[in-house]
Formats: structure tokens, C-alpha cells, sequence
């Protein structure tokens, strides 16, 4: 049955631009008119975890939306309009396909394409007097930030089998016969958009097939019951923190955003627990190929000598090294090592490895055995414009000097690092690293914990004062790192609690704030009000908005983990519950009407991001590990 034929016979009469604007109108006022006479359901298929809308004009899709855990709950469809078609194709259904022929040669399709269940079939059909064509699906990121995750092949494509995710809704396992990998691209700017695209038949492969199979890929957990909805935000977001960049083939803020080393250590600690993504495929290999790269000398946000992908630009406001960039690397390094048990690698890699650690451990004038930032901390020491960044994640902080967060990573990465020393007979370096790790073990209560206010401070300035906003993460991580224990940790995370009560922050369903009280004039360095800069000196007109204690999932997972770590199931899921809630309604992405986006919230759920979708929200998705006691304990 003919659903519609896209032709420009009969207005060849037609010059100028005047003809160009009438064939296009007339054309698809035909296309709309055929679709309308014989019925959009012959273009639209539904199943339980599937509901598509084949394109009417050329092959590809003009809808699509799955439920990876096939309850039937659809969101709206992330497709975009690819346009006019470039060639004009015969549209017809056969048997359950959507097939696309040529005019010239309407009875042999180039491509058809169903929905079976779970699945997307597609076939390509090479035609020796037909141009082949590859299908290309545009994705719009405000609705969901596709991605395809996979091996980088030598020319920049990624091989098959992949997975494309679309965060949200789930996952699409890709196979294919006859094909070896899909083109991947991405962009931020004006066109915006994430894109796959599948190779068509060629004349040395005359057919391809293609299948797209949904997934739900997460971590088994024995004791939460299959059923129990308020774990779905978990199952079908779980992946959600694995966004390969699409340019600079690493794992990224998302596939059309910064690579940050300091980050990398997120994912590897949940790729450690990531089923297989697909056959030959784990999240562990995500994290090594990435790890190649920055071993081989790549250059992120945090590092020296970064450039952002889009932009000729140097990045000149990190002289130096983040103090959290090389600790996370060296974390992400231990967890690929002892998740994969690939010894071979780690041989091949070890001095590039200890080269990371002995740039982190370099001593100190002072001779602290704490990791310091050159920069002092202290407060208004930062300049108007600024001219260098702070020391950690937290980008619009002061933190600087001794940093609480960036040594709890760096105490981490030190043990993992003399584990893997032993490993590959490294005996000196394993009793070098595993000493200077007690060491910082040993001084970080005296250093950071505010005595009047019980809980870990942010920073110690090179002036001697400590700077404490009530950080949950801070306390969170020192704690779930074991460098506060016994009644000390317990005290810190019930003071946490206790402030996060006092100053009326109660909806956890939008995160946890980064801190409880504004951060002063003094101690803030990007002064716009959009990324919480305040004009009064004690930062109340900044509060709320962006790392100026705005709430997001980001960092979460350290408070919850504290919690759980301490034994305190029950004030943990005070906060986790809701938060899942969050994530099952996609709550942290997405752009507002005033183009701001959801990773960062004020308390009262307005947005103020800027990335529209942040991968480090769903690394507080670990937490339910936590929960669960699934997590192991530090090396």
C-alpha cells in the first residue's frame, strides 16, 4: 500500500526562488495529505518497551521513545526533523516493514525497517543505480541526552556491537551484519544536536541488517524486590553517568560537553559495578580507553594546556593542576585494574601511573603531608577576573591551599596506588604511597574539622583559618573514607543533618545543596550572579543559586553513603527515596523556559545550570549500594 511519494513531477514550469518555495510546499502538502488518507498508524508501531513513528518521507524515524523496564511509560520522543528529503523515495508497508525504494526503481527498497517486541529491525539494500544512502537520527539533548557508547575505532567512529542510551528511557543494544560501526557526532552551539548514524549497503556489501534491541543495564540487587517501584529511577538511569564525547572519544560532562579529569573517577567507580553493555563491551572499557587517552597525554578541564573541543581557545585559568585531577585518575586507574584484573595493562601503564602519583605527592615547602594547592585560599585573595580556578570540582569556590575533598581523593588514591604497586613488584613504591597515605590519614581531623561546629570545613587557607559552609560532601566523603571514624564521624554527619534542619532544607527530591550557608563575598571566585556570585559580603544574594549552595544529585552520593556506611539505614533513605523519585521523573536534566537547565536547582526547584544535562548527578545512583552493603571497602 503507497503511504506517500515524494515528487517534483508537474512543477518543472516552476523557476527562481518563488519555485523553490512552491515545489517544497506543494511537496509536502502531498506527503501530509498521503499520510493523513491512509492513516499515521500504518507509520506507527507500540510495544511494551518500543513506540516508534517511521518517517513518511525517507528513511529514518519521526518519533521515538522506549521504557527500557517495558512498564509501557513513554516519554516524549528526543527525534529531530532531519528535513527534506535529498532523495525522493516510494513509501509503502509490507508484512510489518516500513519500506523505502527509489522513484526510480519504486519495487526494489533500499531500506525497510519494523518494530518486533523489544526489538527495532532495519535492512539496506544496495541498488547499482541508486546512490546509497546511510540513516541518520538526530537527537534533541534538552529531551534526552543520547549517547553511543562503544569502542572508538582508529577513525573516529564507534564499533559494533554499541549501545545507544538515551538517559531517562533506557537502552537500544545495536548489532549489525554487513556494517562494523556507526558515525557519532555532537554539538553544543547553535545546532545542538546528538547524532547516530547507520551506514547504508554498499556495492561491497549489498546488504546490511541491523538490530536494536532495549536493555535495562544496572546492578543486580538481592535485596530490593524486582517490583518495588520506588528502585525504577535506579534501573532505568543507571547509565545515565556513561555519556562518551563524541569529538575527543573520552567519557565527558555529556557527548557535547568538557572532558574533566577529575571526574573520571565517577565513572570508574560505577563502571566497576556495570553488567555488560553488550557482548564484547563493558563499562570498564569505556574507562580504559579514556584512560589511554589522558595516559597518552590528553588534556582536560582541571589540567594545564586544556582546550575546549569547540573553540581555538586555551584555557588559561589552570596554571596548574586541579588538586582532585590526579587523585581521581589514579582512583579510576585502581578500580579498571582490580575490576578487570587486566595485569597485563596495568605492567604496560604502571610508570605512567607513578609519574600521576609523584606529581600529586610532590612534598610541600611547609612540610605538611597534606596534598596543597599553590593558590593560598585565603580570604579575598581571589581576583575580579578571574585569572585562575580554584582547586577542586567546585569551580566557583575558593577552596585552595589544603583542600578537605581533594585530600580524602588523594588519601583513596594513595592506597589504591600501593596496591597496585605490590601487584606489579613495586614493593618501595607500595610502602612510599601506602606511608604518605597514613600520613594524610593521620593529620586531616586536626586539619580540617571545624571544633566549634563538629563537621569537616572545606579548606584550610595558607593563612591558618579553616572555611566552613557546612559542606555535606566534605564531611560526607571523609567519613565514608574512614578518615573520621568512631563517635567523631557520627557527630559530624548528625551535625550535617542537623543544619540541613535548621536552615529549612527538606526536599530531597532535587538533590542535597552544596552548602548550608552562603559562601562570602571573599571566599567566592566567579562573581556573575548566574554562577552564584554575590555583590553583598556575606553572599546571601548569590545563596541558592548554582555551587552557591544550589541543590543538585551532584556529590549527593557522599552524604548517603556517610549515612549508610554509619549504619543509619533509616536516615539515609530519608534522603535516597526522594531523590529516586527525582530521577524517575528525569528531574536533573532538561532545559527551564528560561534556558536554564535542572542540574542545578534553587531550593524552591527553579533551574540555574547551564549543561542541561551533568553526568555527575548519577553518581549518587551508588549510594543504593551502599544501601544495599554492596560496595566494597577502600583497598
Amino acid at each position: 500500500m503507497p503511504i506517500a511519494s515524494w515528487r517534483r513531477s508537474g512543477f518543472h514550469g516552476l523557476r527562481g526562488s518563488l519555485g523553490k518555495v512552491l515545489t517544497l510546499s506543494l511537496g509536502l502538502a502531498l506527503a501530509v495529505a498521503l499520510a493523513a488518507e491512509t492513516g499515521e498508524s500504518a507509520l506507527r508501531r507500540e510495544s511494551s518497551s518500543i513506540r516508534v513513528t517511521f518517517d513518511g518521507r525517507q528513511p529514518g524515524l519521526s518519533a521515538l521513545s522506549i521504557d527500557s523496564l517495558k512498564h509501557g511509560s513513554f516519554r516524549p520522543s528526543p527525534i529531530l526533523d532531519p528535513g527534506a528529503p535529498a532523495a525522493h523515495y516510494t513509501v509503502t508497508t509490507k508484512d510489518g516493514w516500513v519500506q523505502y525504494a527509489l522513484d526510480s526503481a519504486p519495487s526494489h527498497p533500499v531500506w525497510e525497517m519494523r518494530c518486533e517486541g523489544d526489538r527495532l529491525l532495519m535492512r539496506s539494500f544496495y541498488q547499482p543505480n541508486g546512490a546509497s544512502r546511510d540513516m541518520t537520527w538526530k537527537f534533541n539533548p534538552d529531551v534526552t541526552h543520547a549517547t553511543l557508547l562503544g569502542h572508538v575505532t582508529a577513525a573516529g567512529d564507534v564499533a559494533l556491537p554499541a549501545v545507544l542510551h538515551l538517559p531517562g528511557m533506557g537502552s537500544l543494544r545495536i548489532e549489525a551484519n554487513g556494517v562494523a560501526a556507526l558515525h557519532y557526532d555532537a554539538r553544543r552551539s547553535s545546532e545542538h544536536f546528538v547524532s547516530v548514524t547507520f551506514p547504508a549497503a554498499t556495492k561491497q556489501h549489498k546488504s546490511v541488517e541491523y538490530t536494536l534491541e532495549t536493555a535495562a543495564i544496572y546492578p543486580a540487587l538481592p535485596g530490593v524486590a524486582a517490583d518495588d517501584a520506588r528502585f525504577d529511577g535506579f534501573r532505568r538511569d543507571f547509565l545515565d553517568i556513561f555519556q562518551q564525547q563524541a569529538e575527543l572519544h573520552v567519557l565527558a560532562n555529556n557527548a557535547a560537553s568538557d572532558a574533566c579529569g577529575f571526574t573520571v573517577y565517577e565513572y570508574a567507580d560505577m563502571a566497576r559495578h556495570t553488567p555488560e553493555l553488550a557482548k564484547g563491551l563493558t563499562a570498564l572499557d569505556l574507562v580504559r580507553e579514556t584512560l589511554d587517552r589522558y595516559l597518552a597525554g590528553f588534556q582536560a578541564y582541571g589540567m594545564p594546556g586544556y582546550k575546549m573541543f569547540d573553540t581555538s581557545d586555551p584555557d588559561t585559568q589552570f596554571p596548574h593542576p586541579s588538586l582532585d585531577t590526579y587523585p581521581s585518575l589514579l582512583i579510576a586507574a585502581y578500580d579498571y585494574a582490580d575490576g578487570s584484573s587486566d595485569k597485563r595493562w596495568l605492567r604496560q601503564n604502571y610508570k605512567g601511573l607513578r609519574k600521576w602519583a609523584e606529581q600529586m605527592t610532590a612534598a610541600n615547602a611547609d612540610g605538611s603531608p597534606l596534598l596543597e594547592y599553590p593558590e593560598s585560599g585565603n580570604s579575598g585573595s581571589w581576583t575580579k577576573r578571574i585569572t585562575v580556578r580554584p582547586s577542586n570540582w567546585w569551580d566557583t569556590i575558593g577552596f585552595a591551599h589544603q583542600d578537605a575533598y581533594a585530600n580524602a581523593l588523594g588519601y583513596r588514591a594513595l592506597r589504591g596506588m600501593a596496591a597496585l604497586a605490590e601487584r606489579v613488584g613495586e614493593n618501595a613504591d607500595a610502602e612510599k604511597y601506602r606511608l604518605r597515605a597514613q600520613q594524610i590519614h593521620d593529620a586531616y581531623a586536626k586539619a580540617f574539622v571545624d571544633p566549634q561546629a563538629g563537621v569537616v570545613a572545606g579548606w584550610r587557607s595558607r593563612d591558618g583559618q579553616l572555611h566552613n559552609y557546612y559542606f555535606p560532601f566534605v564531611s560526607g566523603i571523609a567519613v565514608r573514607y574512614g578518615l573520621l571514624d568512631g563517635e567523631q564521624a557520627r557527630l559530624a554527619m548528625d551535625n550535617i543533618l542537623r543544619k540541613m534542619e535548621s536552615v529549612g532544607y527538606t526536599n530531597f527530591s532535587r538533590g542535597i545543596p552544596g552548602n548550608l550557608i552562603p559562601v562570602r563575598r571573599a571566599d567566592y571566585v566567579d562573581l556573575e550572579h548566574q554562577f552564584g556570585g554575590p555583590a553583598r559580603e556575606d553572599g546571601t544574594d548569590g545563596f541558592e543559586i548554582y555551587e552557591n549552595g544550589g541543590t543538585t544529585a551532584s556529590f549527593a552520593y557522599f552524604t548517603m553513603a556517610a549515612l549508610y556506611h554509619l549504619d543509619e539505614k533509616e536516615k539515609g533513605d530519608r534522603i535516597l527515596l526522594p531523590m529516586l523519585e527525582g530521577f524517575a521523573r528525569q528531574g536533573f536534566s532538561g532545559r527551564a523556559p528560561n534556558g536554564l537547565s535542572y542540574d542545578w536547582m534553587d531550593w524552591k526547584g527553579g533551574a540555574h545550570g547551564y549543561e542541561g544535562f551533568l553526568v555527575d548527578n548519577y553518581y549518587a545512583l551508588l549510594a543504593v549500594l551502599d544501601r544495599e552493603k554492596l560496595m566494597e571497602r577502600m583497598p
